[in-house]
């Protein structure tokens, strides 16, 4: 059954575009990351970045090592564009890139995330075949169609993100358009729109057809009667949220993930007029054909399950933050706080108030003041610096924390030696005060 429907044989044309605009796109995001200051403000000001957790050892290149770096990563994009050694390319941006998300999380973004399993993905696809210096170079290369699988597997990864993004916005901040007024409040000074983002009525718009667009778009596109809409709908969207919250190359990397869409013949008669015509439609099976099906199908088993992993934890991902991070819970809540650290020197008994504009930047000291990681991993950070006389240290963290509108509530107990406690990625952390509604329950219990 699977046979006839995954290995029939199809133009290349959607995957040869979508490459085009792929390199087009991560080049654009890598110069553009020198260009804006990002890469100075994010790699290079702060005396160390938060890395994940357990990948401590991957830190920022020294000088003008970073810039270096994404200027690398810029010119991989446009060998990709241009098909030119495209699996030397694509691997290596991979690997740059994804080196990059894990070396910092201050700048913590959804879409960084999906660039990093979209070039994945395109390491595994034949991409190369046809408008390509590869397939200039070498005509054997050259082919004018793919299996059928390559583009499902993009479209799956898609409604993946759309429909978990959809779900994730099924709470009540969300449904009483509470969090987008908090979010559109920073953009009244926009020229034309900005007093339009303010209306109550806006925010109900914008609530709701969130929640739909990202429901729907994916079926919407691949029913033939409502194609045309949904990419009308899609091009909106999609260009509000690049004015409105200037979220980088997501918005353009998310149209162009639209060419799986429409018909392959669609494609080709308007990008590519001269391109043949793939000489036959047949099915063939690979000889790797098990190994294709299992190494996606463990892809996609992982992609179903991070998502939900945060309802295995004790009390409420959007409290404790634990199971937040690759779910696809995109722009749901503000967080802030307000923090102070205490070093205890257990040797000698002397009490020291961490100074936190001594050892971190603006930004990070508004996610250490208001993410469980973050404290925990600055706390190890005290507890190195302090201790590299050899001394027994002990870091404890006095915290509360306000979550969109809510009122600043204790965050983590001031009791625990946070210096002396471990990280676990897959179980909670008793240190985290418990939310109000958990303690309600057990009151009540």
């Amino acid at each position: 059954m699977l046979n006839p429907f995954l290995f029939k044989r199809i133009d290349n044309s959607q995957l040869i575009l979508f490459r085009i605009f792929f390199g087009i796109l991560i080049s654009l995001e890598s110069y553009g990351a020198i260009l804006t200051g990002w890469v100075r403000r994010t790699m290079i000001e702060p005396s160390f970045t938060f890395t994940f957790i357990g990948f401590e050892w991957l830190q920022p290149l020294p000088g003008p090592g970073m810039y270096i770096y994404f200027f690398i990563m810029g010119t991989l994009g446009i060998f990709i564009t241009l098909g030119y050694k495209y699996s030397l390319s694509i691997i290596s941006f991979t690997i740059l890139w994804t080196s990059v998300y894990l070396m910092q999380k201050t700048s913590y973004n959804n879409h960084y995330y999906l660039l990093v399993l979209i070039s994945l993905i395109m390491c595994f696809l034949p991409a190369n075949r046809s408008y390509s210096l590869d397939a200039r170079a070498n005509p054997k290369l050259k082919s004018e169609g793919m299996y059928n699988y390559v583009r499902w597997i993009v479209i799956f990864q898609l409604f993946i993100v759309y429909t978990y993004a959809a779900l994730a916005k099924l709470y009540a901040d969300w449904l009483d358009f509470s969090f987008v007024e908090i979010l559109m409040k920073n953009k009244a000074h926009y020229w034309l729109i900005g007093d339009l983002l303010q209306e109550s009525w806006m925010h109900k718009f914008i609530s709701v057809m969130g929640i739909l667009f990202d429901l729907l778009i994916i079926p919407a596109l691949l029913w033939k009667p409502s194609r045309k809409i949904a990419f009308a709908a899609a091009i909106f969207f999609h260009l509000f949220n690049s004015i409105v919250f200037q979220i980088g190359i997501f918005p353009y990397l998310a149209l162009a993930f639209t060419v799986f869409f429409f018909k392959p013949e669609t494609i080709r008669r308007i990008f590519f007029k001269n391109k043949p015509i793939p000489e036959s439609s047949e099915i063939i099976i690979p000889d790797n054909r098990n190994l294709i099906l299992a190494g996606f199908g463990i892809y996609f088993a992982i992609q179903l399950i991070l998502p939900i992993r945060h309802h295995f934890f004790k009390d409420d991902v959007l409290w404790t933050e634990e199971g937040h991070r690759l779910s696809w819970r995109m722009m749901l809540r503000t967080r802030s706080g307000v923090i102070s650290f205490k070093v205890v020197n257990n040797d000698t008994g002397q009490i020291i108030n961490v100074n936190l504009n001594e050892y971190l930047t603006k930004k990070q000291k508004g996610r250490v003041a208001a993410y469980p990681d973050f404290i925990w991993q600055f706390a190890q950070r005290l507890k190195k610096i302090y201790s590299e006389d050899g001394s027994s240290i002990s870091v404890y963290v006095n915290s509360r924390v306000r979550i969109n509108n809510d009122k600043l509530r204790p965050f983590i107990d001031p009791e625990v030696d946070l210096a002396a406690e471990r990280w676990y990625h897959l179980r909670h952390h008793n240190w985290i005060l418990p939310s109000e509604e958990t303690k309600t329950k057990l009151q009540a219990n």
